[in-house]
Parts: C-alpha cells; structure tokens; sequence
C-alpha cells in the first residue's frame, strides 16, 4: 500500500489546535497547553488510516493567514488549513479554498449548530466544516463574589461596573477586572463581544457605522472602565494567555476569555483559583440585550493547490465527527446541536455547557 503524505497548516493560538505524529511533526510556536493533549487526535486518525502520513505544522494567529496566503501563492504548501471565521470571503473570491459544499450532507446541516455554519460560508457555498466553535464568556472568581457579599455573578455590563468597585473598596483587588486588549484581534474580539451588547453595527447599508450607536457605546464603555481604575491597566497589552494567567493567579475577579480557560483554570497543577471559577455569559445591556457573544470559531477547509483532496477531506470529517469532539469536549465544544445533551460532554462542565447554550446562540461577526 502507498503511503499518502498530507500537510496540515493549523493554528497555535489562545483557542487551542491540535499536534501530531511524532516522527513527522513541526512546532513553530506552541501558545495553548492544550495543545499537547490534543496531539491524540491526529495518531487516532493515523491508526484508523494508515495509509495517510499526517505532517502538522503549527503556526502562531498572528501569522497563520500570511503564511496560508504565501503558501497558496507558491504553488505549494497545505493541503489542509485550520481559518478564522473573518477569511472565508477572502479565501473564497481568491480561490485559496475549495467549495466543498457536495460534500456536505443533509445530516451535517441539520447535525451541526446552525451559527457555526456560519463560520465556514460565503456567498451561499461551503468552504470547509466548522471545527472549533468559540465565543467569549465572562469568568468570575466565585471566593471573591462572596467575600465581597455579592450573590450572584453581573447579568449587565452596568452592573459588571458595580460589582467590580465593590469588590475594589472592600480591598479584595486593587483592579477586579481584566481583559484581553492589546493592539491585535484579542482587542477587536473584545470591543466586539461589547458591540453586540449595545446592538450596534460595524456596517449599515454597506457603509462603516461602528462610530455610531451602539458602535460607540462600545468603545465608550472599554474607555470608561479603563479609567476608573476599575480594569487592570496592563489590559492594553495583555492577549487572552495573559489574561488567563491573571486570572488563574487570583489577581482578577472577572475575565472575558474564550472557552479552553474554563478547563485550564480549573486545573489545580496550574491554577490557583480551581475550584473557584465561574462562568456565565457575557453580559447584556438592560432594554437592549441579555447576553452579549463575539463569534470565534474556526474551519478546516482543503487548499486549491492539495493534491490530495480526497484524503484531506478524510481528515477533516473525522477531526470535526461528533464521535470526535464529543471525545474532546473538554478542550473545546462539539460544533454538534445534539452533543449538548449527552452527559458524557456536560459532566464535570455544566456551568460552561449552561453558558454556551445562551453565548453560542448569540454570537455577533467581527
């Protein structure tokens, strides 16, 4: 039997991704500790499919587009890449992906969560299966709520506000909250979580709105916590592991993160704070919202220039299966509608499966 060679270019971002053979892997940059537990995936896939030699190369975010696009450009490179839910347009129109929409079945449409799909379309076509379906929710330290006597974690970004100089003035934390803000996507997943839950608009009849209504009620907000003391002013340079490890340390009562920290957090190897962690959705605005979501989730799709379509799309159906991700649903959540009432994915997780089934549904494009 001939051994079939297949290139993967995948993501070492806050998220999470996934690693590989260990005879044939590179690491180029590795940012999320889940990465390594993940690396599973890819040798149940190698068992299953011996025939298949998988090559992953990891590729930190911030260059994982350029480095696609380089790719593309040379004639060579991935077969199978792991893409943001802001490319597809852009992948589309320059036929860096194929449409792989005959190979999605009436199963597949009605199986997988109707806002993921989202991720992975353009123009009516499918250019790939969603894979890691993320939001943004916000965590709490559940020690520090209490000592602070606050009941309950805040339902509005106002009271967020409250809370936080409550906690501040019992002496609890010099800066209660903490956020992901530095001059990258981290900053503009942020701002957007926030858009959402002032009902604002990044385009409005084709043109830029975002500097109006709820657009600048958005950034107001971000500027008003900045300056009230109430928000680590390191915040500006912190990316999403940064504000994981604040948190973790005990040093912020609240944090907007994507979901792996739910997990990581929790783990008392690393964290301070296990047990102690609590996660809802992120906050609405009074009259206008309940919960706010910026929509993070990401695509395996097969490049035009593969020349193994055939097994690049093997690998995808089996990465993004229910049978899959329900097996790794502690790293991230199934893109599955039906997973979320198995007990085998919500043991252990209930406050974050609780929290997803209200952010995932409200997930706003950034």
């Amino acid at each position: 039997m001939k051994l079939r060679t297949l290139t993967l270019g995948l993501l070492s971002a806050s998220a999470l991704a996934f690693a590989a053979h260990a005879e044939s892997i590179t690491i180029a940059t590795v940012n999320n500790g889940d990465m390594v537990r993940m690396q599973k995936l890819t040798d149940d896939f190698t068992k299953a499919n011996p025939d298949i030699k998988v090559n992953l190369e990891f590729v930190p975010y911030e260059g994982l587009h350029d480095k696609t696009v380089l790719a593309q450009g040379s004639g060579g490179g991935y077969d199978v890449v792991l893409f943001d839910v802001i490319w597809p347009a852009e992948y589309a129109t320059n036929k860096v992906l194929v449409d792989v929409s005959s190979k999605i079945t009436d199963d597949m449409k009605k199986g997988v969560l109707p806002g993921a799909w989202t991720t992975v379309q353009y123009d009516g076509k499918y250019y790939g299966m969603p894979w890691i379906l993320d939001t943004k929710y916000l965590f709490y330290n559940k020690e520090i709520l209490e000592k602070a006597g606050i009941k309950a974690p805040p339902k509005t970004w106002e009271e967020l506000g409250q809370q936080a100089k409550i906690i501040q003035d019992k002496g609890l934390l010099k800066t209660p909250i903490a956020w992901s803000w530095s001059q990258a996507e981290a900053a503009v997943c942020d701002y957007t979580t926030l858009v959402s839950a002032y009902g604002g608009d990044f385009l409005k009849d084709g043109k830029p709105d975002f500097q109006n209504g709820g657009g600048l009620s958005a950034l107001k907000y971000m500027v008003d916590s900045y300056k009230s003391g109430l928000t680590n002013p390191n915040s500006k340079e912190f990316l999403e592991e940064d504000v994981r490890k604040v948190f973790e340390n005990g040093d912020a009562a609240f944090a907007l993160n994507w979901t792996y920290m739910y997990n990581m957090a929790n783990d008392p190897k690393d964290s301070k704070v296990a047990g102690k962690v609590g996660v809802v959705p992120a906050p609405g605005v009074a009259g206008t919202s309940e919960v706010s979501a910026v929509n993070g989730s990401m695509g395996l799709g097969i490049t035009a220039v593969s020349k193994h379509p055939d097994e690049a799309w093997k690998y995808i159906e089996f990465m993004t299966s229910q049978a899959t991700q329900n097996q790794y649903a502690k790293l991230s959540l199934p893109i599955w509608a039906s997973s979320y009432d198995d007990p085998g994915v919500t043991k252990g997780q209930e406050e974050l499966i609780a929290a997803a089934k209200l952010g995932l549904a409200a997930m706003y494009p950034r």
